[in-house]
């Protein structure tokens, strides 16, 4: 990581398409690289799916242990009902995971831009509204004016803190690692920088990458369930 740090999103260049300005940043060439990444692993493990064996070894084991974690997190966290959510939760988990880790190779983490954690953020607040809809039909748009109508307004302010306060705990904790980090890289003396900062990148990047990773999906998944709750049983 440069000394330099600057904790600006830089804009390396503008496109022009139809008359809409796509601007080329750290944060979307980060991202395209991650999915870049993310994709050539799905080929991958596309590809190794045909040649899996019924006693599995090696390559074979990682993944459907991999896959077996997942579908036990997503049965404990969500319950059976949002079982089919877990295809799209497992991606967001490695996207999110990725993009957290992702400034071990000098990469801006995506996390770290609000705009990313703010779209996956809308992303739980329509699957919470929608999954509402789905099991609670006419009885959800009810819940907004319960237990008294004069209570409208609190209650569409509290749904729309959800998908707030949710990326503001990613977007804080990634970019609050990144800003110590470059303050820590530019304090210490040349010689240090290859001492001191690893061990922290171990912990901001690493375990506190993962654990934001994991509070992310995890609370997404209580918002989403809870919205059900009434149906359950």
């Amino acid at each position: 990581m440069d000394s330099n740090i600057n904790f600006d999103v830089k804009n390396h260049a503008v496109l022009n398409i139809g008359g809409f300005e796509l601007w080329i940043t750290d944060t979307l060439i980060s991202t395209w690289i991650i999915m870049g990444i993310l994709i050539i692993l799905a080929i991958a493990v596309r590809v190794s799916v045909s040649k899996f064996k019924t006693v599995p070894k090696g390559f074979q084991n990682v993944i459907e242990c991999l896959v077996e974690m997942f579908d036990n997190f997503m049965y404990t966290s969500g319950g059976d009902k949002f079982m089919f959510l877990g295809n799209w939760f497992f991606t967001v988990f490695a996207f999110i995971l990725l993009s957290n880790i992702s400034g071990l190779f000098f990469l801006r983490p995506p996390t770290a831009d609000w705009a990313t954690a703010l779209a996956l953020a809308l992303v739980t607040f329509v699957l919470i509204h929608a999954c509402a809809a789905k099991n609670r039909g006419f009885r959800h748009l009810k819940s907004f004016i319960e237990p008294n109508p004069v209570f409208l307004p609190l209650n569409i302010i509290g749904e729309i803190a959800r998908p707030i306060s949710l990326s503001f705990r990613l977007f804080g904790n990634v970019l609050g690692g990144l800003i110590l980090l470059g303050l820590i890289y530019a304090m210490v003396p040349v010689f240090a920088t290859f001492v001191i900062p690893a061990a922290l990148h171990a912990f901001f990047d690493v375990f506190v990458g993962a654990i934001q990773t994991y509070v992310f999906c995890i609370l997404s998944l209580a918002f989403i369930r809870s919205s059900a709750a009434p149906e359950e049983g």
